[in-house]
C-alpha cells in the first residue's frame, strides 16, 4: 500500500514513516508539512491513501483535501489529528474523507488505513459516538420530498447502522444487486456522493 503522510511536525511524520513501513505492509512515498504539500503530493504519487493532519500553516488538510475531492472523487483521505472538534468531523464527513481517527487511537492507524485501501470508511470510536449527537441538529427529513420510497427509507436506516450490500439485502429479503440499485438511486435523489455521506445524511437529518 502506498501512502503519502502530511503533518507539520515532522517529528510525527518521520515516527508515522518508520513505525508504519516496519508492518511491511506500507510504503511512504513522501512526506509533506501542510496543505499545499497535500495537493502536490497527491498529484505526484496518487496514493492508495493521503494521511494528514487538519490544522496545519498555509492550508490546512481540511482545505486540501476539498480540493483533491474536487479533482480526484475518488481519492482515499484519512484524517489524523489530536483535534476531535465537532466542526472539524462534520466538515470532513461532508467533504467525503474516508476517515478519520485521533492521534490517541494510534494502535489502530493501520487497520485503518487497509480498511480506507479497500474503500471503507473509518472513524474512531470517539467520532463515532459524537455522531447521533451533534448531527441530529434539524428539522426532521421529509423524504417523500425527494421521492424516497419507504423501502430506500429503510436502506438509509441500515447504511447508517454500517451494514454491507450484503447484510442489507438479507435484511430487507432483495439480492445485493437491487440493494446496489436501491443505493445508486438515494445517492442520486439526495445529491451524495457514497456510503459515508449517506450515513452522515442519515444522523443529521432521520435519527
Amino acid at each position: 500500500m502506498k501512502i503519502v503522510i502530511v503533518d507539520d511536525d515532522n517529528l510525527v511524520s518521520l515516527s508515522l514513516k518508520t513505525i508504519l513501513e516496519a508492518s511491511g505492509e506500507v510504503t511512504v512515498a513522501e512526506m509533506g508539512k501542510d496543505g499545499k504539500d497535500a495537493i502536490a503530493l497527491y498529484e505526484k504519487h496518487q496514493p492508495d491513501v493521503l494521511l494528514t493532519d487538519i490544522r496545519m500553516d498555509t492550508m490546512t488538510g481540511l482545505e486540501a483535501a476539498e480540493t483533491i475531492l474536487k479533482k480526484y472523487p475518488d481519492a482515499k483521505i484519512l484524517f489524523l489529528t489530536t483535534f476531535s472538534d465537532d466542526e472539524y468531523i462534520v466538515r470532513a464527513l461532508h467533504l467525503g474523507a474516508k476517515g478519520y481517527i485521533l492521534k490517541q487511537d494510534f494502535e489502530s492507524l493501520l487497520p485503518a488505513l487497509k480498511a480506507v485501501s479497500n474503500g471503507q470508511s473509518v472513524f474512531g470510536s470517539e467520532v463515532v459516538g459524537k455522531l447521533p449527537g451533534f448531527l441530529n441538529q434539524q428539522e426532521k427529513f421529509d423524504g417523500s420530498a425527494f421521492g424516497i420510497t419507504a423501502k430506500e427509507m429503510e436502506l438509509i436506516e441500515l447504511v447508517a447502522d454500517g451494514l454491507s450490500n450484503k447484510e442489507i439485502a438479507e435484511q430487507l429479503f432483495l439480492s445485493e444487486g437491487t440493494v446496489r440499485n436501491y443505493l445508486s438511486s438515494v445517492l442520486e435523489k439526495l445529491e451524495l456522493r457514497d456510503r459515508t455521506q449517506l450515513a452522515v445524511f442519515y444522523y443529521k437529518n432521520l435519527n
